[in-house]
């Protein structure tokens, strides 16, 4: 008989019902959001943003509990480029968020953090906060941070550092990952690629998975609209207007072929996590998100032989 371990674990995260942040009243309810995770299928999930999920272990163990759901994520935010040898104020800046995280993350379960860049343009005002590119100082620091960050949460937590690329980020394009991964521990730091950030800055997921089959690591699911992501380029838009332009489009409808990406993770042979992530900040209507949660599972779980949602 063929070998059909689950090679691809789908679940998905509350930015997929509208939540980046930890409290806001256009995002869907925390309750509601478990509910509704576990009504369309996925038995897997993310924190999200640190405060929107009870931060209790006891709690949240719980609350997941009842709803027959796992955790495979923490996220946090970092900046060690600003730093000069990935320790001083960058350091301090990010790991306190990062050790809260941490245990939380590691007390119900999981056993990844995934740890996104800072962006250097402003989110709302789409003004430049520094350089759009890296000195080679900067470089240096955001290795040394990062490999530093990695030790830390292997040795004192047991959870794996997955490195997100990201839209305004100095971490964006392939040549920016593809130097990110050259200059990083392997066994420290290995990646989350996230297929609709990497297709944002012209990066091909298939072929990163082909050229660095150790360091895929982890894997957020998620499409982009090819004529929006024109317009975006065209207009220079900072990545909050490009998903209130509807940059982000639900699969199967965009790019990169989410099946050919799913075809050459389950070719690894391993077990990862793929996330779904459909960015949808803010929600006008509470309603509109597990729909498109539900589709998106069944189209994702047809994409490959090895791939469930547990």
């Amino acid at each position: 008989m063929p070998d059909i371990e689950n090679k691809l674990i789908i679940g998905t995260a509350p930015d997929s019902w509208g939540v980046w942040f930890a409290d806001d009243p256009k995002q869907t309810p925390w309750e509601r959001f478990l509910d509704e995770v576990a009504e369309s299928g996925y038995k897997t999930i993310e924190l999200g943003p640190y405060g929107y999920l009870p931060t209790d272990p006891s709690r949240l163990a719980d609350e997941l509990a009842q709803r027959d759901l796992t955790v495979s994520a923490g996220t946090v935010f970092t900046a060690f480029h600003r730093g000069l040898d990935g320790s001083g104020a960058a350091w301090e800046e990010a790991w306190e968020p990062a050790r809260k995280v941490a245990e939380l993350t590691a007390a119900v379960g999981g056993e990844h953090i995934v740890v996104i860049p800072a962006m250097w343009r402003d989110d709302v005002t789409g003004e430049a906060v520094e350089d759009g590119n890296l000195s080679p100082e900067a470089w240096d620091a955001l290795f040394a941070g990062h490999d530093r960050l990695g030790r830390i949460l292997r040795d004192d937590f047991g959870v794996q550092q997955q490195f997100h690329s990201h839209a305004d980020s100095h971490v964006c394009a392939q040549s920016d990952i593809e130097t990110f991964l050259q200059n990083t521990d392997p066994v420290l730091t290995t990646l989350c690629l996230d297929t609709g950030h990497a297709e944002y800055g012209g990066a091909s997921s298939v072929d990163l998975i082909h050229k660095y089959p150790e360091r895929i690591g982890y894997l957020h699911l998620k499409q982009i609209d090819p004529d929006v992501l024109a317009t975006v380029r065209e207009q220079n838009l900072t990545w909050a207007a490009a998903n209130l332009a509807g940059v982000m489009v639900e699969p199967p409808s965009g790019l990169p072929d989410l099946r050919a990406v799913i075809e050459a993770v389950e070719a690894l042979d391993r077990p990862i996590y793929g996330i779904v992530e459909q960015d949808m900040y803010p929600v006008a209507d509470f309603g509109v998100p597990m729909p498109i949660a539900k589709r998106t599972a069944t189209h994702l779980l047809s994409c490959g032989s090895r791939t469930r949602v547990r």
